[in-house]
């Protein structure tokens, strides 16, 4: 792999606007969107895509709805997309909501967003109309799923109509909407393991730039599979808005439960998940081949063909061709982001034929701020930064470890309506991410953990947990760990506790104690090679699983 192979080239626009208009102008024809509607796929053309959003684009400024905010709260859907795009190539902001927050929480949100038009789906029907007149501020309900107009709301499909007639009649008021390049378009509430949302705000510049300089740093080509909900930044710009600037044909994972049928249904060449999906997909594979008693073949065979690719042999695609299917048969590329990534991971996929590939950023820098390329790629870290972003390490410590902070022309434009919040992160045009890091001597990245989580150790020795708890994963009966500080009667943290929630499957039929006993050994062994320091002093097991944020990071408990 050589570091120094070029850029991609990609074709650089202003707007969204723009950037539709070069999709249907070279590939109008070609499918954009698939998605399953009544038991069958449905196929949508970048040509009518375009169509679609200037309908509802046109109808919505017939009604009086331009330059304001377009807040959303639905599953993933071709119609979330058509919004999404709508919005993006109008004067509007577009404000996501997730979908699974509590209901006093999306209140919350929609109302602190001061949105004037919800988008909702018939699930989140109930919600909307039981809390309609607690959102003072929406003036237009629009309910995605409803083929006539309510008493209370209006029928994404009527819209739409509404929208033809006025584009026949001669109605220009969208079409002729424009945006500078440091207006704000997305207000994306940020989901952290600690502390309330807050809204990030994202212009024109850091979407665009995000889309263009983020593939050409890592690209993508033909079938992808949206997997995430759209509300994350992750999905939203670097999947979506990223596929469609390489007219990529992009098919709707409507849940996370339909996952595994839709892979084999699209059969897509590329999608991009977080770790625990890569976690899924690799326990999954295990499993069965346990079950099957093919695990040993299994391990032989990646033996064979890792030796025979040495000698320029690829017969990978013959010898995992089961395992490939089960991915749908195409799938060339996985690529993740939003956690730590266990080299054993990028080990195991780059064995049997599929590149993953991690990356690293924040909500708040839109979201990529470094990737492993698509030929330039290890596990170890999260790869190199996105060239319109500059990456410095903070006050480093005698190990190079030092916060993450950058600059550049993703980075937000602060907090909705938080002065306080942004100046504690915006500093001379710096974003502090919060993360702790180093680049290794190729400059690539390496993600040590998060300021917050640091323990620092009465020795006066620093331990980020999120490095110890990486380590205990290569154990088989540990499903997920958090690691805390032990503290004394002083407040001083002495040592390390492992809190474990072990795996249900691999503790089947064992006592409370031979479970422990296991762990013991496990996590002896696992951190014999590690500096004593970050040697587990204690082991505390648990019965359920950690709670999540809704894109499934553990919420750490302070006061464990």
């Amino acid at each position: 792999m050589n570091k120094n192979y070029p850029l991609y080239s990609v074709t650089k626009f202003y707007d969204f606007k723009e950037m539709m208009d070069i999709a249907v102008r070279e590939d109008g024809d070609k499918t954009a969107l698939k998605y399953k509607s009544k038991g069958t796929v449905k196929e949508i053309t970048y040509k009518e895509l375009e169509e679609k959003t200037d309908k509802l684009g046109t109808a919505l400024s017939s009604l009086g709805f331009k330059n304001c905010k377009f807040a959303v709260i639905s599953e993933n859907s071709y119609k979330w997309i058509t919004t999404f795009i709508t919005v993006l190539k109008g004067a509007g902001v577009m404000v996501p909501i997730d979908k699974d927050l509590p209901e006093d929480e999306m209140l919350h949100l929609v109302n602190k967003s001061d949105a004037t038009v919800l988008f909702f789906s018939a699930a989140k029907k109930p919600f909307v109309e039981g809390n309609k007149d607690k959102m003072p501020n929406i003036k237009l309900f629009i309910n995605f799923d409803d083929h006539s107009n309510g008493e209370w709301y209006s029928s994404f499909y009527r819209l739409l109509e509404l929208g033809g007639k006025e584009l026949d009649s001669g109605n220009r008021t969208y079409l002729e909407q424009s945006n500078r390049r440091d207006d704000l378009k997305m207000i994306v509430f940020t989901s952290g393991t600690t502390g309330s949302a807050k809204g990030v705000m994202i212009s024109l510049r850091n979407l665009t730039s995000m889309v263009y300089y983020g593939l050409q740093t890592i690209t993508v080509d033909g079938v992808g599979l949206s997997v995430l909900p759209y509300h994350h930044m992750y999905e939203a710009v670097c999947d979506i808005l990223g596929s469609f600037h390489k007219h990529c044909t992009v098919c709707v994972n409507e849940s996370l439960r339909a996952v595994s049928e839709n892979l084999k249904l699209y059969k897509p060449d590329y999608i991009l998940v977080v770790p625990v999906f890569v976690e899924f997909f690799y326990n999954a594979v295990w499993k069965k081949a346990e079950k099957t008693g093919k695990a040993e073949t299994l391990r032989n065979s990646i033996k064979i063909s890792n030796a025979l690719r040495k000698t320029g042999i690829d017969l990978r695609s013959r010898f995992f061709a089961k395992i490939l299917d089960s991915f749908g048969g195409n799938l060339k590329m996985i690529v993740t982001g939003g956690a730590p990534l266990r080299e054993e991971l990028g080990d195991f996929f780059d064995a049997i034929g599929i590149k993953l590939r991690n990356g690293y950023g924040i909500t708040e820098c839109s979201p990529l701020l470094c990737v492993n390329r698509n030929d330039y790629s290890d596990h170890h870290t999260v790869g190199v930064p996105v060239p319109c972003v500059d990456i410095k390490i903070y006050q480093p410590d005698e190990n190079g470890d030092g916060e993450i902070v950058a600059k550049g022309d993703t980075v937000m434009l602060g907090y909705y309506k938080n002065r306080a919040a942004t100046d504690a992160v915006l500093k001379d045009g710096w974003f502090h991410t919060g993360d702790i890091g180093h680049f290794n001597k190729d400059g690539r990245l390496v993600i040590t953990g998060r300021k917050k989580n640091l323990i620092v150790l009465k020795n006066g020795k620093n331990v980020y947990p999120e490095e110890i708890e990486g380590y205990l994963s290569a154990s088989e009966y540990i499903a997920e760990v958090v690691v805390y500080g032990i503290k004394n009667e002083a407040g001083q943290e002495t040592g390390l506790l492992a809190e474990i929630y072990p795996d249900l499957d691999r503790t089947k039929g064992m006592t409370e104690k031979e479970i422990k006993d296991k762990l013991w050994s496990d996590v002896k062994s696992i951190m014999s090679c590690h500096a004593t320091y970050k040697h587990i002093s204690e082991i505390k097991l648990r019965e359920t699983e950690f709670e999540k944020t809704t894109s499934k990071k553990i919420k750490r408990n302070y006061n464990n």
